[in-house]
């Protein structure tokens, strides 16, 4: 039987991740709250702006599901290969998704349909309402990365019962 070498050193940035990737699983979920919002925030700006403000609010929407949507696909990709890669790619496609959600309002400006006052104020309210929003879901455990574990169907005693026991 081979030996460990208890000398040896390990760093961090060439170690890589093969587990599951929660951040996907995120993505779908913040996404999902999204579709839910979203036709309530543009049928409130089809009162507000018109017919116009509804196209600029959902477009909006899509800028923000697909920026969410790149960002878990980056962390989940680069990961595999390694975290120094991973951090080096969270760095640099943030400014990179920064600068698509830049040239995507910038390409559609000047366009007929665009009200600029919903497109904004939509990208910057979506993607921090959804964030926060999804906190409350989030697991800050390493038992549970990603997010929280559904509630099992055990009966309210029993939990109650398990509740106490913790706490003791």
């Amino acid at each position: 039987m081979m030996a460990l070498d208890t000398n040896a050193k390990i760093s961090i940035l060439s170690m890589r991740d093969t587990g599951p990737a929660p951040e996907a699983a995120l993505a779908r979920d913040i996404i999902k709250r999204g579709l839910v919002v979203a036709p309530i925030l543009i049928g409130v700006c089809a009162i507000v702006w018109g017919t116009n403000g509804a196209y600029s609010c959902a477009y909006a929407f899509a800028i923000v599901f697909c920026n969410f949507g790149l960002a878990a696909a980056l962390v989940a990709y680069t990961a595999r290969i390694s975290y120094a890669f991973m951090m080096a790619s969270m760095l640099f496609g943030y400014l990179l998704r920064l600068a698509l959600v830049a040239v995507a309002v910038f390409v559609v400006r000047n366009l007929t349909w665009v009200e600029l006052l919903p497109l904004g104020l939509t990208i910057i309210f979506a993607h921090l309402g959804l964030l926060f929003w999804e906190l409350r879901y989030v697991s800050l455990s390493l038992a549970f990365p990603g997010l929280k574990p559904k509630p099992s169907k055990s009966s309210p005693s029993k939990q109650t019962q398990q509740t106490e026991s913790s706490s003791k």
